[in-house]
């Protein structure tokens, strides 16, 4: 038994190293806690079944890799998760450029109605910045790193009230500036969000 642990420790400390991630990267990815991942790959404890199904998925190889001593096959290929990585974030890329390309072309049809619109169609993209971090949020909580989640949630926040005051003002005339003091207890919110997520993993051994 103490042999196993010794060689499910040094596989899951290679994977990890050979994809450039850190032990707290890795525990993020499990919800577990980076001292959990540290006694892995110590080879104090052993995770469950479960959790060593996940650590397979998340490197690309089979369980039965994990507990191999000798890996006659190279099943982890580092070009290979960096040429993914590179195509997660072109996706990511179109996929912003596209909610910018939408907002042209509702504007670019608004523009024949202006009359009716009252000019008011240029407001699309304003709306296209919260619209966008939306989908940067998404996409990021994913594939990437989610520690930028707090970022990203509080650009989303302030360019959302940014949104609602502006309209408010061209639509209705009305001048809520007061909207933002809003953004204080969301911010700080946000900030204890960001900070008990990242030490959730603690409580999980």
């Amino acid at each position: 038994m103490d042999d196993l642990r010794l060689i499910i420790a040094k596989n899951i400390s290679e994977l990890r190293r050979t994809a450039e991630m850190t032990q707290f990267e890795l525990a993020e990815r499990l919800n577990y806690s980076d001292k959990a991942v540290s006694k892995w790959e110590r080879g104090e404890s052993v995770p469950d079944i479960a959790v060593l199904k996940n650590i397979a998925d998340i490197f690309s190889v089979t369980v039965d890799y994990l507990l191999e001593e000798e890996h006659t096959k190279k099943r982890f290929d580092k070009p290979q998760n960096k040429i993914r990585l590179a195509n997660r974030g072109f996706i990511t890329g179109m996929s912003i450029t596209l909610v910018w390309l939408i907002a042209l072309l509702v504007f670019v049809t608004g523009d024949m109605f202006r009359e009716q619109l009252l000019g008011y169609h240029w407001l699309i993209f304003l709306w296209a910045v919260p619209v966008t971090f939306i989908v940067w949020l998404v996409l990021n909580s994913v594939w990437f790193n989610k520690r930028r989640n707090f970022l990203i949630i509080s650009f989303l926040m302030w360019t959302s009230l940014a949104a609602i005051h502006v309209s408010l003002i061209v639509l209705f005339d009305i001048n809520v500036r007061f909207i933002y003091l809003l953004g204080i207890p969301g911010q700080i919110i946000i900030l204890f969000w960001s900070f008990i997520r990242s030490k959730n993993g603690t409580v999980k051994k």
